[in-house]
């Protein structure tokens, strides 16, 4: 079986360090405001299946964050 992984885009309301990334399997962590001045954090990475993107949900979720988006990012 050929292991295809999607890019993921997942937006949480407030800063999360991007020392962190290792414990967000590796997704790149960028903390941005958004038009409003609001504290957003925008953490991207491939995702094997939906079992994996279940976890950093979840991961997410045990830090009460508050999710804003979660998109598949379109294929070159």
């Amino acid at each position: 079986m050929v292991e295809c992984q999607k890019i993921y885009k997942i937006v949480v309301e407030g800063a999360i360090d991007p020392s962190w990334s290792d414990w967000f399997h590796g997704f790149s962590i960028q903390p941005i405001a958004n038009r409003h001045g609001r504290c957003l954090s925008v953490l991207s990475g491939p995702v094997t299946d939906q079992a994996a993107l279940r976890g950093i949900l979840n991961k997410a979720w045990g830090l009460n964050l508050i999710l804003v988006s979660v998109n598949r990012m379109e294929e070159d």
